[in-house]
């Protein structure tokens, strides 16, 4: 038997396992390319793939914040409705038949004056809005620099008149953005029935059956139609 040199050693064989696991030495190859790292075509691809997720992401972020946007305004736009919807509908249902005026060519008291683009009545004025008692509601239409409005100012009536104030407040605006506002007034007639609506009320010195109120806005369109009931006192007349 031929002996082997002192110091000479021989590999012993790999694991049948191992060698099926990297046929040919894949598994070496595969760890030289896992230390070059990425090939540029694969950072781009990935670069892309990055930029268009962020795209989609500030896309929807922006069509949120619109949303949400464009609801706060829908709501501000529906809340103004109701506060000036409210306001005219408390005011007109509190109408009294106090004169405020009197009339020179009919000799009549005034106590409700009704125009296409403007009212005029007494009504008993809340805390909130002044020193309270009977005043006159001034409801119309003025023009501004930004267009039309519709505009509300209160005076204190007393005698059948109208108080002058050293320091009348300027009207207060009910809606900014007025697009169009008109007025209609509807009563009794002579033979006992309900008449037909009208853009001028002619009998000045009784209150009106109905009134109707119809609005349109810039911002808003054409707002929910408003017809109020006014009390009727002794035929709409104070003695």
């Amino acid at each position: 038997m031929r002996r082997r040199p002192r110091g000479w050693w021989r590999p012993a064989p790999a694991p049948a396992m191992a060698r099926r696991a990297c046929p040919g030495g894949a598994c070496g190859r595969a760890g030289l390319r896992a230390q070059h790292g990425f090939t540029l075509i694969e950072i781009l691809l990935a670069t892309t793939l990055l930029a268009l997720g962020l795209a989609l992401g500030f896309a929807t972020l922006r069509a949120a914040t619109a949303t949400v946007e464009r609801g706060e305004v829908i709501a501000a736009r529906s809340e103004r409705m109701r506060a000036v919807d409210g306001f005219l509908r408390r005011r007109l249902a509190s109408a009294t038949p106090i004169a405020f005026a009197l009339d020179e060519d009919s000799g009549r008291m005034v106590r409700f004056i009704g125009m296409p683009d403007r009212m005029q009545f007494v009504a008993d004025l809340p805390d909130y809005l002044g020193r309270g008692g009977p005043h006159l509601h001034d409801v119309a239409v003025l023009d501004g620099e930004g267009g039309p409005r519709l505009a509300v100012s209160f005076a204190m009536v007393a005698s059948g008149g109208v108080i002058a104030e050293r320091e009348p407040r300027p009207p207060e605006s009910l809606v900014p953005d007025l697009l169009e506002a008109r007025f209609l007034y509807r009563g009794i007639g002579e033979d006992g029935l309900l008449g037909e609506w009208t853009d001028t009320w002619e009998q000045v010195d009784m209150l009106p059956l109905q009134v109707s109120v119809e609005l349109a806005s810039r911002g808003g369109g054409a707002w929910p139609p408003m017809v109020v009931m006014l009390p009727q006192r002794m035929g709409g007349m104070v003695p």
